[in-house]
């Protein structure tokens, strides 16, 4: 039997074409999760049960439509918000949605409570540039929960690939 992470799988090549349609229609997301580490490390290093994305929550009505228009639909589960939900496609694509609100002074005043200097990090998958979770932040979120098998394999290789510091027990 597969572990979870490996039943659901979103491939490469749909995470690129979800960023490019997104980025054609003027939405700038930010890779987070596990395609967020994929790209800060320049290439896929395990398979991905979702994509998961921070937009401005202004943002979220034409996502919403984009998505739709290619076959995504709202996919039920627990702590859905406003701001924060997932989207799901007949070929098991998932997408989850993290969305947000600054106000002029760069501070978060709605949704998920992402910092601004999160949003500051860039990648590439394929060549092309992406921008994604910064890693200093993409290890703070992923070590405010109990750590997953997916978790420590990401932290491990921001430590050993980009000589980023993560708690010793993801050197291992």
């Amino acid at each position: 039997m597969l572990p979870w992470w490996q039943t659901c799988l979103v491939e490469q090549t749909e995470v690129l074409a979800l960023y490019e349609l997104l980025a054609d229609h003027g939405i700038e997301v930010w890779l987070d999760g596990g395609w967020g580490i994929d790209a800060l490390i320049g290439e896929q290093t395990r398979g991905h049960s979702d994509l998961d994305i921070a937009v401005r929550h202004g943002d979220v009505a034409e996502l919403r439509q984009l998505l739709m228009a290619r076959g995504y639909k709202p996919v039920e589960r627990e702590g859905t918000q406003e701001w924060i939900f997932v989207l799901g496609d007949e070929h098991g694509h998932q997408v989850d949605v993290h969305s947000f609100i600054f106000d002029e002074h760069g501070t978060n005043i709605y949704g998920v409570q992402y910092p601004a200097e999160a949003l500051t990090g860039t990648g590439s998958l394929s060549g092309l540039a992406l921008r994604c979770i910064a890693a200093d932040w993409a290890v703070r979120f992923h070590t405010a929960y109990t750590p997953r098998a997916v978790d420590r394999h990401d932290l491990k290789l921001l430590y050993e690939r980009l000589n980023i510091d993560v708690p010793d027990q993801y050197k291992a």
